[in-house]
């Protein structure tokens, strides 16, 4: 029997990409082409993109290139991201959570722009929050902690009160740098040490409490 951890919170900041929607099959098949086009292994290249923008994961991968051009390429893949939403989905338990969390502070803060971030939820059938840290709010990609510290500054909330949801490693590393303790879900989360692990988000009960929020988490 899987013992059960009690967090308390007064907000929680949620990544989308891995943690409320599954868009596996479309990063795969967006990714995968364009390491083709830049002659590089498509594996490696997996094991950097997830949790970080576009512009971003290219800095890494081609070093060599100019800022300015990573900048144009990511608009043109996010528009392509945004066109296909084929086999996008729910994480399972994704929508029953979201419910959970209507009245209670909570903010989308995710990787994804306005755009993306709109289709994909759409796709997947999950309500948006009404508070969004989208591309457009930072200046900075994850595993910079900017984007969780400004959800926690639109909801009010200091970090310390916060706790995020993430799957991905540069997302956790965002969340830890933030102050904030992170709830990693997905069986790959397990390995960048977030404060606890879920498989997905059936695993996770939400309680508000007299201006707190309580989670069941196993």
């Amino acid at each position: 029997m899987t013992a059960t951890t009690v967090l308390t919170a007064r907000a929680l900041l949620l990544d989308m990409d891995g943690t409320l929607v599954d868009s596996h099959a479309v990063v795969e098949r967006i990714w995968r082409r364009w390491s083709e086009r830049h002659g590089l292994n498509a594996d490696e290249v997996m094991k950097v993109v997830h949790g970080r923008q576009g512009y971003a994961s290219m800095a890494l991968l081609l070093p060599k290139r100019p800022m300015e051009q990573n900048h144009a390429e990511n608009a043109r893949m996010l528009a392509e991201e945004t066109a296909d939403v084929e086999g996008v989905v729910p994480i399972p338990g994704a929508p029953e959570f979201l419910a959970s969390l209507r009245g209670l502070p909570h903010a989308l803060v995710t990787s994804a722009d306005v755009a993306l971030s709109t289709a994909r939820m759409g796709a997947a059938g999950l309500e948006l929050p009404d508070v969004r840290i989208t591309a457009e709010s930072v200046g900075a990609s994850k595993p910079d902690p900017e984007g969780f510290l400004k959800g926690a500054a639109e909801l009010g909330i200091t970090p310390a009160d916060c706790v995020v949801f993430e799957d991905s490693g540069a997302g956790i590393a965002a969340g830890r740098a933030a102050g904030m303790r992170v709830v990693g879900v997905g069986p790959q989360a397990a390995f960048h040490r977030p404060d606890v692990v879920v498989r997905d988000l059936r695993a996770v009960r939400v309680e508000g409490v007299g201006g707190e929020i309580r989670l069941y988490v196993g």
